[in-house]
């Protein structure tokens, strides 16, 4: 369990009398103890920050001895960040941020920076659109500079530094993207693995020097299966979206990655764990993953939708559901619009349909060769196809500027991917409208869902929907507490059990027979 005492008295520190900061310490301690007290005998991690305003003396009011054998402080050696120029970034990096247009961190980076430069494990779980890419990839790549790189192109065999881990080809060329943009002109060389592309020009780029090494699970065990990389001077692993890349689709591949020859232990490396949404049965996987004191890292209203973005839910039965696109795509003009569907067929049919209907549309689906998604990306960034159809190859990290809407026309079934699809609008403060197509004769599963991320997010729920969710039997991806989102830590005392068996996690919702493969 991990409690920060500055977050719940943000509001009111730093500008309080003697006797009301008496009063919030009574409050700190209280809370304290209470933590302490429902632990079950667990070790306790407070996270105190250094620049906190809530004085310490309340942290020696703890006469107690049982009490100070249960718990540890940890304080935090870099404070959290106002400016980039905090994270004491080297010129190089701090030149290339400023250049890439950042000028404040996000909260995810101004929480997530410091923990990872001081040598904590991390899972850290944050809205759509929130900067999540850059709370990991600036202070990995500072640490590499200042410590030195020792990749060489004239090696047989790279051992890269750091490994990125994501769940789709468009994602994790985004993530090397962005690490080759904040590396330029340093010693760190990132390179990018993925399926779809020649092996034999992916090894080469390996062996030209690899220091970051970014990659889709199959074609980076493929790559180390050949003896091509080398893992002995690992130090930091990452997953992004790492709920999906712990699921049942890629769990196997990840123990074989972490059980690679070579690979330190997690006692012996960093390991950082990033997305908006974490399911319980999850974090109890990830726990095999991490440090038994990793840190869990929430920020904002996660697991949830982004208050930034308009959502409407429109009733509609299976077949007027083209009709009613064209309605809402006449309205939004040139502007970008994805459109999500849940299999690849339909993603060709509708494309189909719209191009026939004089709209400029593209669309991306596991089938489609690698070129072809990336030249369908290419169209919609540039604006030469304004509407972009996909499944779920799509729904995941890809940030994509001047998106102003996301139209789902077929809902998913979970409402994790829901919250995934409508972030590809409002993301890093912007607006933007979402549009669900609801067919109650296949949705009603996820009404109770949908009408708790629309409350959560301040919109406005539409009554016939209250109606349907209050007479569903089941639920998808829905549990009254809220516990299916990732707002809370699910440790108890700081780690799972042990002594328990490690428990499966519960299997994927069942999808048609032609969905998504995701690398």
């Amino acid at each position: 369990m991990v409690f920060d005492p500055s977050s719940s008295l943000m509001a009111v520190s730093g500008c309080c009398s003697a006797s009301v900061q008496k009063k919030l310490n009574k409050k700190c301690l209280s809370i304290i103890k209470s933590f302490s007290h429902s632990s079950g005998g667990k070790i306790i991690f407070f996270i105190v920050p250094t620049q906190a305003h809530i004085s310490m003396s309340c942290f020696c009011l703890l006469n107690d001895t049982i009490l100070q054998n249960k718990i540890k402080f940890l304080m935090l050696a870099v404070s959290l960040l106002q400016t980039f120029d905090e994270a004491g970034l080297c010129e190089s990096l701090r030149k290339n941020v400023t250049k890439s247009g950042y000028v404040k961190p996000t909260p995810v980076q101004k929480h997530g920076i410091p923990i990872i430069s001081a040598g904590r494990d991390l899972m850290a779980c944050a809205q759509t659109g929130s900067g999540k890419t850059a709370a990991f990839l600036l202070p990995i790549l500072q640490r590499l500079m200042v410590d030195g790189v020792a990749a060489s192109k004239f090696s047989e065999v790279q051992e890269p530094e750091a490994i990125i881990v994501a769940p789709t080809r468009e994602l994790i060329n985004q993530i090397y993207l962005e690490a080759r943009k904040f590396a330029y002109g340093t010693c760190v060389r990132p390179v990018v693995v993925y399926g779809g592309i020649n092996t034999g020009y992916t090894i080469r780029e390996v062996l030209k020097g690899c220091n970051v090494l970014c990659g889709t699970p199959g074609r980076l065990l493929d790559i180390i299966g050949r003896g091509k990389v080398g893992l002995s001077k690992l130090r930091y692993l990452v997953l992004d979206e790492a709920d999906r890349m712990l699921d049942m689709g890629f769990e196997p591949d990840m123990r074989k990655l972490v059980g690679s020859p070579g690979m330190p232990s997690k006692e012996d490396r960093q390991t950082l764990m990033f997305s908006a949404t974490y399911p319980e049965d999850i974090q109890r996987m990830a726990a095999d993953f991490l440090k038994v004191d990793y840190i869990f890292l929430a920020v904002g209203v996660v697991g949830g939708a982004c208050s930034d973005v308009e959502q409407t839910i429109i009733q509609v039965d299976q077949y007027s559901k083209r009709d009613q696109l064209l309605e809402v795509l006449k309205s939004t003009g040139n502007e970008r619009t994805m459109v999500f569907v849940e299999t690849k067929r339909s993603a060709d049919f509708i494309a189909t349909f719209l191009c026939q209907e004089k709209i400029s549309t593209t669309s991306i689906h596991g089938d489609r060769e690698q070129r072809e998604r990336e030249k369908a990306l290419s169209d919609f960034r540039l604006g030469q196809c304004p509407v972009l159809v996909a499944t779920s190859v799509a729904a995941r990290g890809l940030d994509i500027e001047q998106v102003q809407h996301v139209v789902n026309f077929d809902l998913p079934s979970s409402i994790d991917e829901y919250v995934h699809r409508i972030g590809r609008t409002g993301r890093c403060g912007n607006t933007g409208r979402a549009v669900s197509f609801f067919n109650p004769e296949s949705d009603t599963p996820l009404a109770r869902s949908l009408v708790k991320v629309l409350s959560g997010a301040q919109q406005e729920v539409p009554k016939w929907l209250e109606e349907i969710a209050f007479s569903a039997h089941g639920t998808t991806g829905f549990n009254p507490r809220g516990k299916v989102f990732a707002s809370t830590d699910t440790r108890k005392g700081g780690s799972f059990k042990t002594d328990e068996p490690p428990q499966a996690s519960a299997p994927s919702p069942a999808v048609a027979a032609d969905d998504e493969e995701w690398e």
